[in-house]
């Protein structure tokens, strides 16, 4: 099954749809979304099925994809995240680096979890123009070595805009979620962007569906980035100008700000907890 992470239709709950069977007397966890919503599978051999902790504001959902942040939720211990990736990550489009994503999703977390918010952090390690072997050259210093408890990866956007080969960009990301997982650290992908430039670039959006390939693949939670993108444009959330940046590419101030709440909603929920209320608008 493929699994997905998306936009509901209030525009703020990115929707998780989990493996039939998981959870008790086998009813999934379905939330109300705008697009259509496909199962999510989970790797949580490390905490229990049922986390019975109610976590500040959120409801235990029974069912974690992302053991360690559920047990650092279960635990009260420091929340650690590293947003790794491009320029999205980078904030690159945005009027000031305090409107980048990353910012936006710590905010986000901190209004969600406000007994925890001085031990909630969320470290940018994006830089703008690189493809995977360029993240990868950095995996162990940027993701490694400060062992976070979750690092959400932001890729393949410009991979095709650097000629960068489909079956290279497969393998390497598959290897490096790999050696992630493995040195204790959970993993959420974030795919590429819909904007004007990848809309242009023949064979962009193979990219964007080899990163869900992978997350099916692996059993790693996908953010549809670009399918949330379109949802809020197409729901009137906000218009073209302020989700685009000029330059067609990046997002803009109001795009991150969006997608640091839809980030922080997917974060709780695949971490076994739905929020108690919505998280609203950090920046409204």
């Amino acid at each position: 099954m493929t699994r997905r992470l998306s936009e509901d239709q209030s525009g703020v709950l990115p929707a998780l749809a989990r493996r039939w069977g998981r959870a008790a007397g086998g009813i999934a966890l379905l939330l109300g979304l705008s697009l259509s919503s496909t199962a999510v599978l989970a790797y949580n051999d490390l905490l229990p099925t049922s986390v019975q902790h109610v976590v500040d504001g959120l409801i235990p959902t029974d069912v974690s994809d992302l053991p360690h942040v559920a047990h650092s939720l279960a635990t009260g211990g420091p929340l650690r995240i590293v947003a790794f990736g491009s320029s999205s990550t980078e904030g690159i489009g945005a009027s000031t680096p305090s409107a980048a994503y990353p910012v936006r999703l710590q905010a986000a977390l901190q209004q969600a979890l406000p007994q925890s918010a001085d031990r909630i952090t969320v470290a940018n390690r994006g830089i703008g123009g690189e493809a995977v072997d360029d993240m990868l050259a950095r995996l162990d210093r940027d993701v490694i070595a400060p062992h976070p408890d979750l690092v959400i990866w932001q890729t393949g956007s410009n991979d095709p805009l650097r000629g960068v080969s489909l079956d290279h960009f497969r393998a390497a990301t598959i290897a490096a979620v790999r050696q992630i997982r493995e040195a204790g650290i959970d993993v959420v992908l974030l795919e590429p962007q819909w904007c004007p430039k990848l809309d242009a670039t023949p064979g962009a959006y193979r990219f964007r569906d080899a990163v869900r390939q992978i997350g099916a693949e692996l059993d790693v939670p996908v953010i549809r980035r670009s399918e949330m993108m379109q949802a809020w444009i197409s729901e009137g959330k906000l218009i073209r100008e302020q989700l685009f940046a000029s330059d067609g590419l990046h997002m803009a101030d109001r795009g991150y700000d969006l997608l640091g709440r839809a980030v922080a909603e997917a974060v709780l929920q695949a971490a076994g907890y739905a929020p108690a209320v919505k998280v609203a608008s950090v920046r409204d």
